[in-house]
C-alpha cells in the first residue's frame, strides 16, 4: 500500500515535481507519463473510452486502470483483477455485485463529505470492510492533513492528492509537501526516531547493497533531489558519495508492510556502495550481474585475436554459437543438462546484448512489459523452425520414462502416434510415474470457482442470468424450463426420428439393467433371539443431474443419469445443461428429459449450475445430491459445495478427464484396437489413452499404430485427437499377467480386453470403472446403449468408487426391534460396554427398562 496516490489534474505540471512524486507514489493520469512512473489510468467517462483503448494502455505499460462500474463489467474476465481498480461514488457502493468486487484489486472512492477536510474516515472504513483484502483509495475535496493520511493508513486505505495540492516546499494551508504526505503513516520503533533503510540496486534485480538509517529530513531531501541522502547516527545528514564520488540516483522509495522501515531502490555510481570499495556490503555481485560486469570489462580490454574479442567483433561467429547452444538446450534431457546448456546460451546471448549496448536492466524492462501484456499473440513458431520431416518413433528408455502430465511437442504435419514404453526397461520409480494422471490443482480451481458459487448463492437467478450471458452467450428471461419437454417444446420438433428411435432402444436397455439393480425388499436378520435388525432402501428425494455441453451434445449422459434416478423413484429430478446461444436446449436432451420424467431443466452450465443445484434459487429447486461429469470448473464446484455444511449436498464421485486402457495380445484385430483407442481420445485433448501390449509382436503393434494414424485423419475431431494421442502411451509388457497387474494399478475408467479367452480374465480385474470383454464389445456400446452406466470413476478413483448405478440414487436406513425377552439377553451386554466407555446415561437407558 502506498501512503498516497497523486492525481495529475493539469496538463502543465512542473517536471521536477512530477519526478519527485514518481519516486514515492503512483501517478493517476488520463494520458501518458514518464516510463519510470508507476502509472494508473483514470477513466471517468465510459462513453468516450472503450474496452480496447483501456487494454491498449495496459499493454503499453500502464500498471492499473481505474474505471467506472459500467466499464468494469465489460472488462471482467479480460483484464486480471490486479490490474483493475473500480471508480465509485460513495452512493454507488451498494450497486457493486460480488462478481465485480472479486474481479478488481481495489476501489477509488470519490466522496463529497465535508467532515475531516472532506474525508469521512468511518465511511471509508465501512467501504474497506466490503472490499475485503482490496486496496481502497479516497479522493475527496479539501486538503488532506498528515493526521488524516495516518487515520486512513490505519484502516488500510490511502488518500489521492491532486498535483495542484502537492509541493516540494514546506506544507502550508493550501499545499502539502510530498515528503509530509509520504512520511505521515510511517512510525519509527527506535528511540532516536530513525527508520531502518535497505538500499537495493535497481540495475541488479533489487539486490541488497547495504543497511542505513533515514530521518524525516533525509527522506525529504532524497525525494526533492533524487539523490541518496541518509542519516548517520554519528554525523547527522549524510549525502552518499559527496566526497567519494559513489553517488546514487534514487529510482523508488518504498515503505515496508509494517510502516516502520524503508527501501531505497537506487542506481549506484562509482566503485560501489560499500566503504570497502565493493558493490555491496553483503559481498560481491554474482549471477547475471557478475557475468554482465565481466562481459562489459572484456568488451573494453579483450586482447586482439582472443576468442572473446572474436565474439564481440564477428557477428556470424556469435550468431552460430547462439544457434548451437539453443539447439543443445532443446536436446537436453536431465535437470543438470538443461541448467548447463541454458547457462551456455545465456552467456552468448548476454555477449550479444553487451556488444549492442543492452544491459540486463534493459532486458528486465522488456520482460516487465511482456508481463504487463493483456492481449496475447497466437504464439505460433516461425515457419523455418517447424519440422518438415516426420519425426521417427522413439522408444523411451528407462531414463526417459515420461510423467503422465508431460506435454510433448506435437508435429501438426507428422503422423498421429502414441509414445512407447517397454516395461522391462522401466525402473519402479518410472513405472509409478506412468500410473499418474495429469496433476489436478484442485485447491487452485476451488479458489477460482468460489466467487462464482458465492455469487449464485447470494444473488440467485440474477447471477445465473448474468453468468450464462457471459459464458454461454445466451440471454435468458428465466433459467428454468418446466415440462412438457416433448413434443410441445419448439426445439423438440427438430429431433431426428432416427435419433429418437435410437434413444428409445438405449432407454429400454439402460432401464432394464438398472431396474434389476434396485434394492427393493428389506434385509431382515435376527441377530439373537428377540433382537431383529433391518436394512431398507429409500430413494434420495431431490437429485440434480449435470449434463455437459461444450464440444459435444450428450443425450447419453442424460440417459445414464436420468434412468437410474427414475428407477430409484426420486421425487424431484432436475437436469442442468448449458444452453445454446439462443437459450434453447438440444432436442435430444429434451427428449431424454421427457422419457425419464425430469421435473425441470436448468439452462446453465459450469460452476454456476452446480451452485444453483446445491443452494437453490428463486426458481431452481435445491437438491440433495448432484450427479454427472464435467470439466474442471464443474468438478471443483462439486467438491466445494459437498464440503459446505450449509449446502447439505453430496456428489456422486470426483471426476477427471476421460480414460481408456486397452489390453491387447497377438489375437487382437489392429483396426478394432485403434478404433477403441480413438473413441476415447476424441473426448478432449486431456483424455487418457493407454494401450498395454501383452507380448504383442512388433508387426502387429506397427499395424495398430498405422490404423491409429489412418483412422484419426478421417475423424472430424482430428485436431483434438492429435493432441490427446500425442500424450498417450503404449506400454509393452511380457505376458497377460504383467499386463493385468499394470491395469489394476492404473485403475482405468474403461478397460477393454482384446485377449485370448477374454471372459476368463474378467475374474482378475480388481480396479476398473467398466470392463468391455472381447473383440465385439467396443466401449461405445457401454457409452450409449448396452445397458451399463457410462458415468464412471476416473483419475484412478476406480480403486475406491463404483460407477453410477441405481443404488447411487438410494440411501439405506437401518432399524432394530428388541422384545422384552431380547432386551433381557442383550441389555446387560450393552450396559457393560456403556460402563466401559464411561457413558452412564447410555447404560441407564437399558437398566431403567430392566429394573437393574
Amino acid at each position: 500500500m502506498f501512503p498516497f496516490l497523486a492525481l495529475l489534474d493539469s496538463e502543465h505540471v512542473d517536471e521536477e515535481l512530477l519526478l519527485a512524486v514518481s519516486r514515492v507514489a503512483p501517478v493517476i493520469t488520463s494520458g501518458s507519463t514518464p516510463e519510470s512512473t508507476i502509472r494508473y489510468l483514470l477513466v471517468e467517462d465510459s462513453t468516450s473510452t472503450d474496452v480496447n483503448q483501456i487494454i491498449t494502455f495496459l499493454d503499453n505499460g500502464t500498471d492499473k486502470a481505474i474505471v467506472p462500474l459500467s466499464l468494469a463489467k465489460s472488462l471482467l474476465g479480460t483484464v486480471p483483477a490486479h490490474r483493475l481498480l473500480l471508480l465509485l461514488d460513495v452512493a454507488n457502493v451498494s450497486a457493486v455485485s460480488d462478481s465485480v468486487r472479486n474481479a478488481v484489486s481495489g476501489v477509488l472512492l470519490k466522496t463529497s463529505s465535508s467532515s475531516d477536510f472532506g474525508l469521512d474516515v468511518d465511511l471509508v472504513h465501512s467501504v474497506s470492510r466490503f472490499f475485503v483484502s482490496a486496496s481502497v483509495h479516497v479522493l475527496a475535496p479539501g486538503l488532506p492533513t498528515p493526521s488524516i493520511i495516518r487515520k486512513l493508513a490505519a484502516i488500510g486505505a490511502s488518500v489521492v492528492i491532486p498535483f495542484s495540492q502537492l509541493t516540494l516546499d514546506s506544507t502550508s494551508q493550501e499545499m502539502i509537501s510530498i515528503a509530509d504526505a509520504f512520511l505521515a503513516p510511517i512510525i519509527s520503533d527506535r528511540p532516536d526516531g530513525l527508520f531502518p533503510t535497505v538500499i537495493s540496486s535497481d540495475l541488479h534485480g533489487k539486490r541488497s547493497l547495504g543497511l542505513v538509517y533515514s530521518s524525516c529530513e533525509s527522506v525529504a531531501e532524497s525525494i526533492r533531489t533524487g539523490k541518496g541522502v541518509y542519516h548517520s547516527r554519528k554525523h547527522g545528514l549524510w549525502r552518499k558519495g559527496e566526497t567519494s564520488g559513489a553517488t546514487q540516483d534514487v529510482v523508488r522509495i518504498r515503505v515496508d508492510c509494517d510502516a516502520d522501515a524503508l527501501e531505497f531502490s537506487v542506481v549506484q555510481h562509482g566503485v560501489g556502495f560499500c566503504h570497502l570499495n565493493r558493490a555491496s556490503c553483503f559481498g560481491d555481485l554474482d549471477g547475471l550481474a557478475a557475468l554482465e560486469r565481466t562481459l562489459v570489462s572484456r568488451l573494453v580490454d579483450a586482447p586482439e585475436g582472443s576468442y572473446t574479442h572474436r565474439l564481440f567483433n564477428d557477428e556470424e561467429l556469435l550468431r552460430a554459437k547462439i544457434m548451437e547452444e539453443a539447439d543443445e538446450l532443446c536436446r537436453a534431457k536431465t535437470k543438470e543438462e538443461v541448467a548447463f546448456e541454458a547457462a551456455d546460451l545465456i552467456y552468448f546471448a548476454l555477449t550479444r546484448c553487451v556488444a549492442a549496448g543492452v544491459s540486463v536492466k534493459h532486458i528486465e524492462r522488456s520482460l516487465d512489459k511482456k508481463a504487463m501484456k493483456i492481449s496475447r499473440r497466437p504464439g505460433n513458431a516461425k515457419q523455418q523452425w517447424i519440422p518438415k520431416t516426420e519425426s521417427p518413433k522413439v522408444e523411451l528408455s528407462k531414463t526417459e520414462a515420461p510423467r503422465a502430465s508431460s506435454a510433448p511437442f506435437i508435429n501438426r504435419n507428422g503422423p498421429i502416434q502414441m509414445r512407447t514404453v517397454d516395461m522391462s526397461a522401466v525402473s519402479p520409480e518410472d513405472r509409478a510415474k506412468l500410473l499418474k494422471r495429469p496433476v489436478l490443482k484442485s485447491d487452485e480451481m476451488i479458489a477460482k470457482v468460489k466467487p462464482i458459487v458465492d455469487n449464485v448463492r447470494t444473488h440467485g437467478d440474477s447471477a445465473l442470468r448474468e453468468l450464462t450471458a457471459k459464458f454461454d452467450k445466451a440471454q435468458l428471461d428465466t433459467p428454468l424450463l418446466l415440462p412438457p419437454f416433448y413434443p410441445l417444446a419448439p426445439e423438440a420438433q427438430q429431433l431426428d426420428p432416427a435419433v429418437r428411435d435410437a434413444i428409445d432402444v438405449a432407454y429400454s436397455n439402460v432401464y432394464k439393467f438398472h431396474a434389476a439393480q434396485i434394492d427393493g425388499a428389506p434385509l431382515i436378520v435376527e441377530t439373537m433371539p428377540g433382537v431383529t435388525c433391518t436394512r431398507f432402501a429409500r430413494p434420495i428425494a431431490r437429485v440434480g443431474l449435470y449434463v455437459p455441453g461444450g464440444t459435444a451434445v450428450l443425450p447419453s449422459t442424460a440417459l445414464m443419469l436420468g434412468v437410474p434416478a427414475q428407477v430409484a423413484g426420486c421425487e424431484k429430478i432436475v437436469m442442468a445443461t448449458p444452453p445454446r446461444a439462443d437459450g434453447s436446449i438440444s432436442p435430444e436432451v429434451l427428449y431424454v428429459a421427457h422419457k425419464v420424467g425430469a421435473h425441470a431443466i436448468l439452462r446453465a452450465g459450469g460452476a454456476q449450475a452446480v451452485a444453483a443445484l446445491a443452494y437453490g434459487t428463486e426458481t431452481v429447486p435445491k437438491v440433495d445430491k448432484i450427479f454427472g461429469p464435467g470439466n474442471q470448473w464443474v468438478t471443483a464446484a462439486k467438491m466445494l459445495v459437498q464440503n459446505d455444511t450449509d449446502a447439505l449436498v453430496s456428489i456422486d464421485m470426483p471426476a477427471g478427464p476421460s480414460e481408456v486402457l486397452v489390453i491387447a495380445d497377438d489375437t487382437c484385430n489392429p483396426a478394432f484396437v485403434a478404433a477403441d483407442l480413438l473413441s476415447q481420445a476424441e473426448h478432449g485433448i486431456d483424455s487418457q489413452v493407454v494401450l498395454v501390449a501383452s507380448s504383442l509382436p512388433e508387426t502387429v503393434l506397427a499395424e495398430v499404430e498405422e490404423e491409429v494414424d489412418k483412422q484419426a485423419h478421417a475423424l472430424g475431431r482430428v485436431d483434438i485427437v492429435r493432441e490427446s494421442v500425442a500424450k498417450s502411451l503404449i506400454v509393452k509388457t511380457q505376458g497377460p499377467e504383467i499386463a493385468m497387474k499394470f491395469s489394476n494399478d492404473y485403475a482405468p475408467e474403461h478397460l477393454i480386453l482384446h485377449m485370448r479367452d477374454a471372459p476368463a480374465w474378467v475374474d482378475q480385474v480388481k480396479n476398473a470403472g467398466s470392463v468391455f470383454v472381447g473383440p465385439y464389445s467396443p466401449e461405445s456400446c457401454g457409452d450409449y446403449a448396452s445397458g451399463t452406466n457410462h458415468t464412471l470413476p476416473t483419475n484412478g478413483y476406480a480403486r475406491q468408487f463404483s460407477g453410477v448405478n441405481t443404488q447411487s440414487f438410494q440411501k439405506h436406513i437401518t432399524s432394530q426391534e428388541v422384545t422384552m425377552d431380547g432386551l433381557q439377553r442383550l441389555g446387560p451386554i450393552v450396559a457393560t460396554l456403556a460402563d466401559c466407555e464411561g457413558l452412564q446415561a447410555h447404560a441407564n437407558a437399558v437398566r431403567i427398562r430392566l429394573g437393574m
